[in-house]
């Protein structure tokens, strides 16, 4: 029951992280924003290997 629950509050919190995702995300389009998300990914990368 517990696990219901917990995937039940994961849905919510899920939906409400693309909902804000769209928000920042604005018109733009996925073409455009691929290069933000690969530069942070990147900027992920190097932090990761510099620790």
């Amino acid at each position: 029951m517990a696990n219901k629950k917990q995937n039940g509050a994961n849905l919510v919190f899920e939906n409400k992280l693309w909902e804000m995702a769209d928000k920042l995300r604005g018109h733009m389009d996925v073409s455009e924003y691929k290069h933000v998300v690969l530069g942070l990914i990147f900027s992920k990368y190097i932090s990761d290997a510099f620790q």
